[in-house]
């Protein structure tokens, strides 16, 4: 049975109980968005910048109150919950750093919120912002989230990433180099237009061989109010049924080291807005399908 470590299980180790993440937002853009590398950014982010989820209120500790709300509702019989405030649309280094870092100091200054994830491009960790992060892993545990989503630069182009593989290899490098206690987390999805099963392993092979510390894997959602939508209406975006994406997901594990953090191995967008593929709405019946297949090819996720 070969083991891989649930992202509860890891945060379990390093925190001494479960933690729960709160969905934030910096008020950031991007730079495929903005026009200083292109516009309209990835074809799959949604208006909101993947944060759907998200309060957006301009005080960030106003979001936190907020996000523990729903939290609360969910597991109202938690007692002293403990959390990692997540800053998570758009692109979280974006911009002038030390109103990023002021942020991310009044997220910290929670008692109950124990580290930091930062969601982010791999093409814009620049030194003042590199500066931040290690006065930042100082007084709290550091989480960077690198959306890399795929290494084919072909494909990479086709969905308006905007930057080279090579920015991802020396924003890895420089992470571990120069902040060597950040958990470097590697965004990946499957099923992307004109990506071949060669081209998914080939990014987590890819992903590996940087030496990212944890994975996000899910399948393409197409959203309403996308660039994608209008490739979906093309009839240009494939559909991956719950089978054939599972079948995707066993290849991919049986590459990756039981010592690599899986973070995320299927992802549910916001139903409101969700064209493609509606079974990803129905997240735990995804989740308790996925558990068995992995029990069927003798692969256990911990």
């Amino acid at each position: 049975m070969k083991q891989f470590i649930s992202a509860s299980t890891y945060f379990k180790s390093q925190f001494g109980q479960k933690v729960y993440k709160i969905a934030l937002s910096a008020f950031c853009t991007c730079p495929n968005r903005d026009g200083s590398k292109s516009t309209g950014g990835c074809i799959f982010c949604s208006a909101t910048g993947s944060g759907d989820f998200i309060s957006f209120d301009k005080d960030i500790k106003e979001q936190i109150r907020k996000a523990k709300e729903l939290v609360n509702a969910k597991f109202p019989k938690v007692a002293n919950k403990k959390y990692i405030a997540y800053f998570q649309n758009y692109t979280n280094t974006y911009g002038d750093a030390k109103r990023l870092e002021s942020l991310y100091n009044q997220a910290i200054e929670d008692e109950e919120v124990v580290a930091i994830s930062i969601a982010t491009r791999p093409d814009c960790l620049p030194p003042e912002i590199m500066e931040v992060l290690k006065r930042l892993v100082k007084r709290t545990r550091v989480i960077i989230e690198l959306g890399l989503q795929t290494s084919n630069e072909e494909n990479a182009r086709y969905i308006n990433r905007a930057y080279p593989n090579c920015d991802y290899i020396n924003a890895v490098a420089r992470l571990h180099l120069e902040c060597p206690t950040i958990h470097v987390i590697t965004h990946v999805i499957f099923g992307l237009p004109k990506e071949s099963l060669a081209d998914m392993l080939s990014t987590i092979s890819f992903s590996i061989r940087n030496k990212t510390d944890g994975l996000k894997i899910s399948t393409l959602h197409v959203l309403k109010g996308t660039k994608l939508e209008e490739e979906y209406n093309k009839g240009l975006v494939p559909y991956l049924s719950e089978e054939a994406y599972f079948a995707l997901l066993i290849e991919a594990l049986k590459l990756i080291p039981e010592s690599i953090v899986i973070h995320r191995l299927t992802g549910d967008g916001a139903k409101a807005l969700l064209l493609s593929p509606l079974w990803t709405a129905n997240k735990r019946q995804v989740l308790n399908a996925l558990k068995k297949t992995l029990k069927d090819n003798e692969m256990e996720l911990i």
